[in-house]
């Protein structure tokens, strides 16, 4: 097991900032697993589980607990057969995407343009494209501070839009009580096979879809400029005048907020809802013009926004 003191948080984020973290810990097995949430009881202190930082904004003074992230056993995929896969929690989402489409197997491959972990996309029910990673996931497994396992029924895990039994289950990075870690996740995926395919056409068929979704995220998604997706989940409903249109990005350019900035901060002029380090923002900043885009867009729309990024430490 690695540990790190005083690790910079923003080598670890998809916004490229953030303080440091008291303890930084690479976990490769459950037993390194026990031992990180061993040490942050003995200091007394939060923990937070990492995937990739790409849903994440740190405060820029940081987090005093124990930041741990998963790899070694927690990266391996196993097949289980007849479209059944088991996946550690640290597995990227795109790799486990592409190695069931390359099987034939339809279901998460439109998910593949997702930058974050296996872990943290079942923590948020993450989806893109009409597919979500909680549809054909049949099991969770977690670990408590207690090194106890728990095993989630696909009803047990309550997926809905962007949420889970696990945002409560889990740690949140801020809760003086850790919670319980996901360590993997069972799928049961369906066969992409039409009739009359050959399997070779039938991946070929994957492969192009999810190209298809690749490329309309490429041009519509500032991808090139540090950010952590969305910044703002989907609205059950609307505005009055308009209750079908439920993307936050539109009311925010109708806002006229598109290209707004607060010191490096910048609301992307490729995508309203997306929140752009444009080069020398902290989280402040990034903090501050979300904050901004939720009280203009209320008072100019009626509408309230709710973030979608996980906010981590003291700001």
């Amino acid at each position: 097991m690695q540990i790190l003191e005083n690790e910079p948080m923003s080598k670890h984020t998809s916004f490229k900032v953030g303080g440091p973290a008291r303890y930084f810990v690479k976990a490769e097995c459950i037993d390194d697993l026990k031992e990180a949430a061993a040490l942050a009881s003995e200091k007394g202190l939060p923990r937070f589980i990492l995937g990739n930082g790409t849903n994440l904004l740190v405060s820029d003074k940081g987090f005093e607990g124990v930041v741990i992230t998963l790899a070694g056993e927690f990266s391996e995929i196993q097949d289980i057969g007849n479209g059944a896969f088991k996946a550690g929690a640290a597995v990227p989402l795109g790799r486990f995407a592409r190695t069931t489409l390359k099987q034939g197997y339809a279901g998460i491959h439109k998910l593949a343009g997702i930058p974050g972990t296996l872990g943290g996309a079942i923590y948020m029910n993450a989806g893109a494209y009409g597919q979500e990673i909680g549809t054909h996931c049949t099991q969770v497994i977690t670990l408590d501070a207690g090194g106890n396992t728990h095993e989630y029924s696909k009803e047990a895990c309550t997926f809905g839009y962007r949420k889970s039994a696990f945002q409560n289950a889990c740690a949140s990075g801020n809760q003086a009580e850790p919670g319980q870690v996901i360590v993997s996740a069972t799928f049961q995926l369906e066969s992409g096979n039409t009739a009359g395919e050959s399997p070779e056409q039938t991946v070929a068929r994957l492969e192009a879809e999810l190209q298809e979704c690749m490329a309309k995220r490429k041009a519509s998604q500032p991808l090139n400029m540090p950010n952590a997706g969305s910044t703002f989940k989907r609205l059950e409903r609307g505005s009055a005048d308009m209750p079908q249109q439920v993307a936050p990005g539109y009311y925010i350019e109708q806002a006229g907020l598109k290209g707004y900035r607060i010191g490096g901060a910048e609301v992307s002029t490729l995508h309203a809802n997306f929140i752009v380090n444009a080069g020398s923002a902290t989280a402040r900043d990034i903090l501050d013009l979300s904050d901004y885009v939720k009280a203009i867009v209320a008072k100019k729309i009626g509408i309230e926004l709710q973030r979608e990024i996980v906010l981590l430490g003291k700001f």
